[in-house]
């Protein structure tokens, strides 16, 4: 796996790997045919990077249909809706699964009904986050700014550009949480002092996140300030980082967009990916 900071360049057949230190020297890592990592990662991205596909995931996360069904919703062809849906398919967001017509009707047939793998879609948000986090240099076939116009396109398409965080990790691993509100509470779940706590405008964790201050006495807070949002930690016991640099307490700090934030250390604590589309 690479890691942040790495830079990339390509001599014959081989894919060479430096840091971003001067005092690194290059080293080769595996990538040749069918292993080459970043040939599969382009080949995700080439998947996704279509607004049709977005409309038709956006589409079957409202409920599961059939090609015909689809194809009505997102006004494309049957057979192009078909291609997409098996694209889909190929990297795991979506599923198909055989039905058959009511019994009682004349002339039984066969039907595929597709429908978003559970938890899917926020793996795929997961994924492009991750990757733009790494902050890689790659040369090769322009990965770095496809990443970038794919995660827009997706923001636009399934968030409506706006700025979510993204649930590293854990139990909520992959949950999607859009910042909709001026003032939200980051914490661990306290059934005991429910009443303190705003239902969708607050940020609960579940309760294996235990080295996580609970969500009545938050243990950290991100205030919007007009266009920008900062966090500070709220006085918590384990801490709160920002891309490694632990915050002070009661010290607000900008985001920006692919900020990495840690709630405590450790399994038990919490990892943010914050996204946040140009312009938001």
């Amino acid at each position: 796996m690479l890691k942040e900071g790495v830079g990339m360049r390509e001599t014959g057949s081989r894919t060479w790997v430096h840091q971003n230190d001067p005092g690194e020297k290059f080293r080769t890592v595996e990538g040749l045919g069918d292993l080459d990592p970043l040939a599969e990662l382009s080949e995700y991205l080439d998947v996704l990077s279509n607004s049709t596909r977005l409309k038709i995931l956006k589409c079957l996360e409202k409920k599961p249909g059939t090609t015909r069904e689809i194809s009505q919703e997102v006004e494309t062809s049957y057979e192009n809706t078909k291609k997409h849906l098996d694209r889909l398919c190929q990297i795991g967001v979506i599923k198909k699964e055989a039905g058959i017509t009511d019994p009682r009707q004349k002339g039984v047939q066969l039907f595929w009904e597709y429908s978003l793998v559970p938890g899917g879609l926020e793996l795929m948000v997961r994924n492009l986050g991750l990757f733009s986090h790494m902050k890689m240099h790659i040369v090769r076939n322009d990965i770095s700014e496809k990443i970038d116009e794919t995660r827009k396109m997706v923001s636009r398409e399934l968030f409506g550009n706006a700025p979510v965080l993204i649930v590293l990790g854990g139990q909520d691993d992959g949950m999607a949480f859009s910042l909709s509100h001026d003032i939200i509470l980051i914490g661990r779940t306290d059934p005991e002092k429910q009443a303190l706590v705003s239902p969708g405008q607050d940020l609960v964790l579940s309760q294996g996140y235990s080295s996580v201050s609970r969500v009545s006495r938050p243990h950290a807070r991100l205030v919007r300030n007009k266009k920008t949002w900062c966090i500070e930690d709220c006085g918590s016991r384990g801490g709160t980082t920002i891309n490694k640099t632990p915050l002070g307490q009661n010290e607000y700090v900008p985001l920006h967009d692919g900020d990495l934030i840690e709630l405590s250390k450790g399994t038990t604590g919490a990892k943010l990916l914050v996204i946040i589309p140009p312009g938001t």
